[in-house]
């Protein structure tokens, strides 16, 4: 047997590109499991959205998570500073780059136009809302609040619902030409903060606006009816354009989108021996919508004999938002059952902390103490009894403020910090406090940190 000797320089290189190669596949691989999940928007794509794609290049780690722009909701008063919007307070730095030749940019017309949002964990929501930038702006400056025109020309309310997956706002964009920013923020029910997006246009006027609807869908009906599931079908709308989705509804709820050649669509997570009411309606691309189809109604069949079915684990189980000295909060996608889930149980360690209803995907721990990694666990359980296998999650609190607390009848400059419920704030605007300026509801004068 012949033997292959190498020289000693070459085994060392060779060892050496093998540890580079190993080490580049382990990067990439783990970097897209280190990610958070919340949602962005996908149509038109957003500025994230196309790092993620390919079509922005040098926009750092935001392609592995660009559902992770999150600040402090309450824009324009509160959430990310001038010249770090794009990059949700700097969390992204690359995305605050700003020029007009920077970033690549999603064709738009004036008038109807649908924002499509991408969930990978879709929080109890307040509403969205849509932001342009000024007739004037410039585009080869940090995007500043001087930059947009603060009155929001579409405010898409869902009063502290879940949305689906995917929700689709319909808004009218105001009359632009040329290159410009459309800021969206989906702000959070249940917590401080919001997810901010910037889109990318370019108003080519060289297409007239689409006004005219889709028809209605027809023919809807039910199928293949479960305890906690229906098949629902219906037949195609026409469009003068083209259809580009249809949207399901339960009752006033949106629960689900499917493209405009998917005429089927199977809702799942109900309740057994339960009376849901069902109808579709068809968009376009031009943000257009048409009238509902007909309604249906349709009744969950009731369980047989005893209920041994455990529920599914809480999904997305996640710390959301920053962490304070003595909180965390946790937040989960619902379970579902074959009956249906009565409750949530969470536990620190292994002591359990407090059980909650079964229509809460949130809660937060506290009392804990500064600097500190703590593990926890949600299980999800019905009515007989069953419960879940658990979703676990470890999080780490804030360091122990220095900052002195926040105190009425007190001057403070532009730039002070306090504490007040175990956050830390900044005053954003020299003022002398009182009573019910606190730094929780006075999103002007204090910045969450």
């Amino acid at each position: 047997m012949n033997t292959i000797q190498m020289p000693q320089s070459g085994v060392k290189k060779f060892f050496a590109l093998a540890l580079i190669m190993a080490l580049a596949s382990s990067l990439f691989v783990i970097a897209p499991q280190t990610s958070s999940a919340h949602g962005y928007v996908e149509g038109p794509a957003s500025r994230a959205a196309l790092c993620k794609s390919g079509q922005n290049q040098n926009c750092g780690s935001i392609v592995w998570e660009p559902q992770s722009l999150e600040a402090p909701k309450g824009f324009p008063a509160a959430g990310p500073v001038d010249g770090k919007i794009a990059s949700a307070n700097g969390a992204f730095p690359e995305l605050d780059q700003q020029s007009a030749t920077r970033w690549a940019k999603v064709n738009i017309n004036s008038g109807p136009n649908a924002f499509t949002w991408k969930f990978t964990a879709n929080h109890r929501t307040t509403n969205w809302k849509y932001y342009i930038t000024k007739p004037n702006w410039n585009p080869n400056a940090p995007l500043t609040r001087n930059s947009f025109d603060l009155t929001p020309f579409c405010t898409d309310n869902y009063n502290g619902t879940q949305p689906p997956t995917t929700y689709t706002s319909n808004c009218n964009v105001p009359a632009r030409t040329g290159y410009h920013v459309i800021l969206a923020v989906w702000e959070i029910h249940d917590t401080v903060n919001a997810f901010y997006n910037v889109i990318d246009v370019n108003f080519s006027g060289s297409n007239p606006a689409d006004t005219q609807p889709p028809t209605a869908p027809s023919a809807l009906a039910a199928s293949g009816t479960t305890t906690t599931s229906v098949s629902l079908s219906w037949n195609a709308s026409t469009d003068n354009v083209g259809v580009s989705g249809y949207r399901i509804f339960q009752g006033a709820n949106q629960i689900g989108t499917v493209s405009g050649s998917t005429l089927n669509y199977t809702v799942t997570g109900l309740t057994a021996n339960t009376t849901y009411n069902f109808a579709v309606r068809a968009f376009d691309a031009a943000g257009n919508v048409s009238a509902n189809s007909n309604s249906i109604s349709v009744t969950t069949l009731a369980p047989s004999g005893p209920d041994t079915q455990a529920p599914t684990a809480p999904g997305g189980l996640h710390v959301m938002g920053a962490p304070t000295s003595s909180s965390i909060m946790l937040m989960w996608n619902p379970s579902t059952d074959n009956v249906g889930v009565t409750g949530y149980r969470i536990y620190q360690g292994s002591n359990l902390v407090t059980t909650v209803s079964g229509t809460a995907t949130s809660y937060t721990v506290t009392g804990l103490n500064p600097s500190t990694t703590y593990s926890f666990s949600v299980y999800a359980f019905d009515a007989a009894g069953n419960q879940s296998a658990a979703s676990t999650v470890s999080g780490t609190t804030a360091a122990a403020s220095t900052a002195p607390a926040w105190a009425p009848n007190t001057a403070y400059a532009v730039g002070a910090k306090v504490t007040y419920n175990g956050a830390v704030y900044e005053c954003r605007q020299a003022h002398t406090s009182i009573v019910s300026w606190e730094p929780a509801t006075t999103p002007a004068l204090w910045l969450l940190k």
